[in-house]
C-alpha cells in the first residue's frame, strides 16, 4: 500500500489534485455531494429517458408507465396512451399515479393519515 505521500505524488503527476481525508465531525454539515449521491440513488432526479414524477403525461418518452406503492410493495402499470385518454395528456404523472395506486389500494385502516398507498416511481 503506498504512503499518502506517494498517492499525492501519484496523482500530482496524473495532473488531478489528491483526494484530502477530511474527517466529518458529528456537528457538521453533510457535503453537498453526499446530498445529491443520495438523491440520486433514492431515484428523485430522473436521468434522461425515464420519467419523474412532476412530468406531464405528453412529456414521458415510455409508453408503459410504472408506479409501485413503497408501503404494500404493490406495482401498477399502465400504458401511456390508456393514461392520455383517462386522464388527458397534460396531467400530472405524480396525480396519475397516486389516482391508479388510490384506486386498488388495499391498505385502509379508516384514519385519513395512514389510508393510501406511497408511491415510488421507477424504471420501466
Amino acid at each position: 500500500m503506498p504512503s499518502p505521500k506517494q498517492m499525492e505524488k501519484l496523482a500530482n503527476s496524473m495532473g488531478k489534485k489528491a483526494a484530502r481525508e477530511h474527517s466529518l465531525d458529528p456537528k457538521d454539515d453533510m457535503p453537498d455531494d453526499y446530498w445529491r449521491a443520495l438523491l440520486d440513488a433514492h431515484g428523485e432526479t430522473a436521468p434522461s429517458g425515464r420519467s419523474s414524477p412532476g412530468q406531464r403525461l405528453c412529456d414521458i418518452p415510455q409508453h408503459v408507465l410504472r408506479v409501485s406503492c413503497r408501503r404494500c410493495e404493490r406495482i401498477v402499470e399502465i400504458q401511456k396512451v390508456d393514461a392520455v385518454r383517462l386522464y388527458g395528456q397534460q396531467a400530472n404523472w405524480k396525480e396519475v399515479a397516486q389516482r391508479l395506486l388510490d384506486n386498488t389500494c388495499q391498505n385502509r385502516t379508516g384514519r385519513h393519515e395512514e389510508d393510501g398507498c406511497w408511491p415510488a416511481f421507477g424504471p420501466v
